[in-house]
């Protein structure tokens, strides 16, 4: 229904006046002029000229509900470079994208955590209890620690440091479900500033993961947050809402959250392109949405493809299981039903619900590319 309060969306998606029906084809013709003019001049369009007042006028033309955005936001704003986080997995380093993504630190700690023991096999519950709980631990850390690196000093190397996730994976030695899980300390006086985090991440990402004949790899996750973004449309596009990521307290028990609203910050996403070498050597490129589930999703399929051995397409399309918080979440109408006793059985809430991951993933084995896309979305493995 929010769609319908922005004119330029509602007479996209709603033409006539009523929603699009399936097989209904959909022409953007603005949109493609702006490739055009980004083809020709580059991505400053976005941030003077006119593309840019079009950003500005739609945030803030709006009866009742107008935007703070200004033209100084766009012109100030820079695209940053920031080093890749690797980790060690097996014989592996899986890198990827840092703060202010939580991505790369934590798909870093659960395998590191789980680096620890020896592989687990597929389906057991112990298996799943150690990467249950390696989550849990991460996101304990995540919530307390990763935020803008540009305005909190984010302990990148000692949250993924062996030594540090070593201790952190003798929390795992038991056979029941951690009853408490809490942040640890990588330095200890880091523990005392920071309260948890209560941002709303939601769910509504892509992701590519691609290969070319030279040899370049690329793993690329983008987002507008939830569905439709703002719903505010112009040139074609739609603006994000990426505001969301934010915590929307400032702070909890008398201590700043680190991921709290600030001007010029940019918010904690749980975006996880990866990237997995042996050698310096590509072994494999793997992405997803998912929200904040997007951690989990990637590190339990690197788990699927590097530790179990499953063809990669069998590993994107398996059935789902996370556990971020202390309910163990599986994914509806798939063979992890069964597992619903023994995990409460470990001590765990258990949930049934759909986990809609887009997982896109490409192996590199004895010189050939294997591709895997996820069946719950709309993507496609191909090669030429």
């Amino acid at each position: 229904h929010r769609m319908t309060s922005s004119i330029e969306a509602k007479s996209y998606f709603f033409p006539k006046g009523e929603p699009l029906a399936q097989g209904d084809v959909l022409t953007n013709r603005e949109y493609a002029n702006l490739m055009r003019r980004l083809a020709d001049r580059g991505t400053d369009i976005f941030y003077s000229g006119p593309v840019a007042d079009a950003i500005v006028n739609t945030v803030n033309d709006r009866d009742g509900d107008a935007g703070l955005l200004n033209h100084d936001d766009l012109a100030n704003y820079t695209i940053k470079e920031r080093p890749a986080i690797c980790t060690k997995f097996r014989i592996y380093d899986i890198c990827g994208m840092g703060p202010p993504s939580s991505g790369a630190i934590g798909v870093g700690q659960i395998l590191g955590m789980i680096n620890v023991y020896p592989i687990g096999k597929m389906g057991n519950p112990q298996t799943l209890r150690l990467i249950g709980d390696a989550t849990r631990l991460a996101f304990a850390d995540r919530g307390r620690y990763v935020a803008d690196a540009d305005f909190v000093d984010v302990p990148f190397n000692e949250l993924v440091d062996e030594r540090y996730l070593s201790s952190r994976a003798s929390l795992l030695n038991g056979i029941i479900a951690i009853p408490r899980v809490a942040p640890g300390e990588p330095l200890a006086f880091l523990s005392e500033r920071w309260a948890p985090d209560s941002s709303i991440e939601k769910d509504s990402t892509t992701h590519v993961s691609i290969v070319d004949s030279y040899g370049n790899a690329l793993s690329l996750t983008s987002s507008i947050e939830n569905a439709f973004g703002s719903r505010l449309m112009t040139n074609g596009f739609l603006l994000n809402n990426q505001l969301t990521d934010f915590s929307f307290k400032s702070s909890a028990d008398g201590m700043p959250i680190a991921n709290r609203v600030e001007g010029g910050k940019r918010p904690r996403s749980s975006m996880a392109p990866t990237i997995v070498l042996e050698d310096g050597k590509l072994v494999m490129v793997i992405g997803s949405p998912g929200g904040s589930r997007i951690i989990p999703y990637v590190s339990n399929t690197i788990v699927a493809i590097l530790d179990w051995k499953l063809d990669v397409q069998k590993a994107v399309s398996q059935p789902h299981a996370v556990n971020r918080f202390g309910t163990y979440e599986i994914e509806e109408g798939t063979s992890l039903i069964e597992s619903k006793k023994w995990l409460r059985d470990l001590g765990y809430e258990v949930k049934e619900r759909s986990l809609n991951s887009g997982l896109n993933v490409i192996m590199v084995k004895n010189g050939k590319l294997y591709g895997g896309s996820d069946p719950r979305r709309e993507g496609i493995a191909i090669g030429g």
